[in-house]
């Protein structure tokens, strides 16, 4: 696609990233800063190199992140594993951008739709849309090839669309800019927030970055707002309507924003003066010729999804059902992860312009974490404890790894199908940002066979069939206060309740192995 931005898609059953091998003998090191990994540099660590010899035994100290294995439900198992596989997955972005590159205009038997049902819908959508909507043989013979080729794709996307087109249609409404806008992100991304081409264009709305730069996007070491859904559909009207002003036609500010002003102003004099995008296409770049076509077949296509029998799914977490929280201080995903008890991955999907997993905190910034309803309440009532706890994880973080392990205890993965961050983090009792830290990877995607070094809190022992071992519980030996589960209560948010009282007590006393409680459930806390 364009040589400015490209592709992206999501699925809250679905959603993204690229892969970077890591070496297992080899990693890239990193900076710190303010107690924080930052993946840049080349830091050479002995444990990891093997380059030291004869370590002596160093005392393990407790961490707070360090549960003991749990076992999961292995039907739900697999259903989370197939979301989130696509969730990292740019296979949709990919095809979409083949798709539109390689766009054929040859005739498409497919019955169902007819030539005049298929005229008198473009007409009624012309009539409401500023785009020149109208039939021709090369749009219909896109129709009608993604109708019959790309079915289980248009669902995903459709699917997807349930959770961005509100945010989409609400800034594209505040820049009064048509909301079949709307559209574009689908060509663009496949609704991927942090799809990024070929040569450098990231984001839903595919920007480079000194075009977003320009249009007030920042991009730093920690944050990409070109991922970010709301400032970037903002950047993305503005653009747009920057374009209109210049061409005074929305297919050529389509045309445009693809391929730049510069080939579609060449165009125009090839053409001999014509300024209709069907009458220019033939002296656009190949992208930009299918660029429009893909658009209006997707609008089509979703404007009479139902006639067509497509589901119109509600997704597992819808945008109005998510709150923001400007941040007070430098925390990570991981940290809101465990006080807060969402999974990592979902705080991803949600917050995807922070590329580290780590919300900065900088004078003057306004960074902001999204979050559900659900925790929003909680999340605020407890600022004070929550920032305090996130300042002591990066304190214990800025001393040596020697501290934490063993060199006996580095072990080394081999990524297999089915494999997410979030998932061997939790096989192994270890954080997701220490997976990327220790193997320098860059981004959430892994690649099936690459090996990643791991030093784990405690041994990784299989989810077999094997019976589950009762959970040995703590004797309370003084008084006794009970305590009713609440809604929104967390064992996290339970223990800040009572000085002294940490996670792991409670789980103890009440023979509790994992951390879902039940509302209405009584919890023995001893009084200290």
């Amino acid at each position: 696609m364009n040589f400015r931005f490209y592709i992206v898609l999501f699925i809250f059953n679905i959603s993204f990233c690229y892969a970077q091998e890591a070496d297992s003998t080899s990693v890239q090191g990193v900076k710190v800063k303010d107690s924080l990994v930052q993946q840049t540099g080349l830091m050479q660590d002995s444990l990891i190199d093997k380059t030291t010899r004869g370590v002596k035994e160093i005392l393990v100290l407790k961490d707070s992140s360090s549960f003991k294995t749990l076992k999961d439900d292995a039907y739900a198992a697999k259903i989370d594993q197939k979301w989130l596989e696509e969730l990292y997955s740019n296979a949709l972005y990919d095809t979409i951008y083949k798709s539109v590159s390689e766009l054929k205009y040859d005739p498409v038997d497919y019955p169902e739709l007819s030539t005049d049902t298929l005229k008198a819908r473009l007409k009624r959508l012309d009539a409401r849309t500023p785009f020149n909507v109208e039939y021709n043989p090369s749009l219909e013979s896109v129709i009608k090839s993604y109708l019959k080729h790309r079915r289980r794709h248009l669902q995903t996307l459709i699917t997807a669309s349930a959770f961005y087109f509100p945010m989409f249609e609400r800034e594209l409404d505040n820049q009064n800019i048509p909301l079949e806008i709307k559209y574009l992100a689908i060509v663009e991304s496949a609704l991927k927030p942090r799809a990024k081409s070929r040569v450098g264009a990231t984001g839903l709305w595919q920007f480079m970055f000194a075009t977003g730069k320009q249009y007030g996007l920042d991009v730093s070491s920690y944050v990409d707002e070109r991922s970010d859904p709301i400032k970037s559909t903002i950047a993305a009207s503005k653009y747009l309507s920057d374009l209109y002003r210049i061409f005074g036609d929305w297919d050529l500010a389509l045309a445009a924003y693809n391929s730049g002003p510069g080939n579609v102003s060449k165009a125009i004099r090839r053409s001999g003066g014509y300024r209709n995008y069907w009458n220019i296409r033939h002296n656009l770049p190949r992208e930009t010729a299918g660029y429009l076509p893909a658009f209006l077949a997707n609008m089509y296509i979703f404007e009479y999804a139902k006639e067509h029998g497509f589901t119109q799914y509600k997704p597992e977490i819808a945008y109005f059902e998510t709150d923001t929280i400007r941040v007070k201080r430098m925390i990570t995903l991981d940290q809101v992860s465990e006080v807060t008890s969402v999974p990592i991955e979902k705080l991803q999907f949600l917050n995807p312009s922070y590329k580290l997993d780590v919300v900065p905190f900088v004078e003057e910034e306004n960074y902001s974490l999204r979050l559900p309803n659900d925790v929003i309440g909680t999340f605020v009532n407890n600022e004070d404890s929550i920032y305090a706890y996130a300042k002591a994880e990066f304190e214990k973080r800025e001393k040596p790894l020697p501290q934490f392990f063993e060199a006996d205890d580095k072990i080394t993965y081999r990524v297999k199908s089915g494999d997410y961050l979030g998932k061997i983090s939790r096989m192994y009792a270890v954080r997701v940002s220490d997976l990327k830290r220790w193997n320098g990877l860059r981004s959430n995607s892994l690649k099936i066979g690459q090996r990643l070094t791991i030093f784990p809190k405690k041994p990784h022992t299989s989810t077999s069939s094997a019976p589950k071992a009762a959970v040995k519980t703590k004797p309370i030996t003084g008084e006794v206060i009970y305590y009713t589960v609440s809604d929104g209560d967390s064992l996290w948010s339970i223990s800040q309740k009572f000085p002294e009282v940490s996670v792991q007590d409670i789980k103890e006393w009440n023979g509790i192995s994992g951390s879902k409680l039940k509302i209405g459930m009584k919890l023995k806390i001893a009084k200290l």
